[in-house]
């Protein structure tokens, strides 16, 4: 996440003069622009946010869609997000003060600031520091509902892997990865000839407009349907065996600069443009050998008391010197490392939920972490070795299976959400 000119709206300021009463000026309300099962949200936030997309595509340089068009486009996206939360907040899901902190101060370091530098560069640019804040931990919780929800629908089988090694895709060793925009004109399920046949002329309609030189970021801002519209469509890199496979296959004979036509699979009519591509090179893997004690909230511990009880553990390890494995077989909430020890073998990152790995990577070897949460819980974790490994055919199964899941994760996470938006009561106000 960069940071350019005016990423984040500048903050309004208001002030009021105080006065007799019957002199006090009519103070306007905030409205109700629309209702999403148990969420409401407001014209406030609706403007606040429109305000923000605003900066942040005029930042990139993206034209701006008419007001009414950027309006609708940011409150079905606000709509979305908001039945997401909802049910994440009914599983309990949540991102802690300490699990943001760590990923602001990540976010500071790839920009090659320090906390109080990238704090200051906010509100040097008339950012406000609390909205930016509140915008990243907003990105972490859908991330962690997305992966909680989605996860569970995912299954991938030891004869799909075999398939997938054994095709033409898989055999090769160097994939090229893709810098890719996209844009989604959606079909709803079951929908009849006329819909379908509606999207895909507005899809050709589109295709015609960007052959035509038109800015590809600003189509999809206007109109794609996907959850990355407000981004300009931006995918990001991506390995083409990665995509759903009829836009894998479609990308073989794109280059650099390409665009596709129309694309069609069950969720709709899709656009994709390759904005740059490189080699990929299979390197060796860095490995830790780690182990972990879990201490998890439960009906009869709740997250205080569980960050008090792994404190306490914490204590004993380091200041009474007791045995790390004796206590993970006593007190671990992780049912398959418990029994070991703590032991989860050999971990390289991409295996674990990130805030594990950052402990794991910024742990020295033969040291003992200080707690820390995850969104499993609370752990200590002890880095006993490292290696670099060569994990041969290992590894292209662990790769082919994670393939496979990113490609299956992508659809599920589509049909989710369509899911969500379908079986919700909805009601926009005018």
């Amino acid at each position: 996440m960069k940071f350019g000119k005016r990423m984040i709206t500048a903050l309004v300021l208001t002030s009021a003069c105080l006065t007799m009463p019957v002199q006090a000026q009519p103070v306007p309300l905030d409205s109700v622009v629309a209702i999403a099962n148990d969420g409401v949200i407001l014209r406030s936030e609706l403007d606040r946010k429109v305000a923000l997309i605003s900066a942040q595509l005029q930042a990139r340089g993206t034209a701006l869609p008419a007001i009414n068009v950027l309006q609708r486009q940011v409150l079905e996206q606000m709509i979305i997000e908001n039945l997401q939360v909802q049910v994440g907040k009914g599983q309990g899901i949540r991102i802690s003060d300490e699990m943001l902190n760590r990923n602001i101060e990540r976010i500071a370091e790839r920009n090659n600031m320090t906390l109080s530098q990238f704090r200051d560069a906010l509100v040097a640019e008339g950012n406000s520091y609390e909205q930016a804040r509140q915008e990243i931990g907003q990105n972490m919780l859908l991330q962690q509902i997305q992966q909680s929800n989605i996860g569970r629908r995912i299954n991938v089988s030891e004869q799909e892997v075999a398939n997938y090694l054994n095709s033409a895709d898989g055999q090769k060793r160097n994939q090229a990865d893709y810098q890719l925009s996209h844009i989604l004109i959606a079909v709803p399920p079951r929908a009849n000839p006329e819909r379908i046949q509606q999207a895909e002329k507005e899809a050709r309609k589109i295709y015609q407009q960007l052959k035509g030189g038109a800015d590809f970021a600003a189509l999809a801002t206007a109109h794609s349907n996907a959850s990355n519209a407000l981004s300009g469509g931006d995918l990001g890199w991506r390995k083409r065996n990665a995509m759903p496979e009829v836009l894998s296959k479609a990308m073989r004979d794109l280059g650099k600069g390409d665009i596709s036509q129309p694309i069609r699979n069950s969720s709709g009519f899709h656009i994709i443009k390759v904005r740059d591509k490189r080699g990929g090179v299979v390197q060796l893997v860095n490995q830790a050998q780690v182990s972990h004690i879990l201490i998890k909230p439960s009906e009869i511990r709740n997250p205080a008391q569980s960050k008090r009880l792994i404190e306490r553990l914490y204590n004993r390890i380091v200041d009474s010197n007791e045995d790390f494995a004796t206590l993970a077989k006593e007190y671990s909430d992780d049912p398959t490392s418990g029994s070991e020890g703590g032991d989860l073998g050999w971990v390289q990152n991409g295996q674990m939920v990130p805030a594990f790995e950052d402990v794991m990577n910024n742990t020295r070897t033969g040291s003992i972490s200080r707690p820390f949460e995850s969104r499993f819980g609370w752990h200590i974790m002890y880095v006993s070795d490292r290696r670099q490994q060569d994990m041969g055919e290992e590894m292209q199964a662990n790769q082919a299976r994670a393939v496979i899941r990113k490609r299956k994760f992508n659809e599920e996470l589509s049909n989710w959400l369509r899911e969500l938006r379908s079986q919700a009561f909805i009601d926009i106000k005018n």
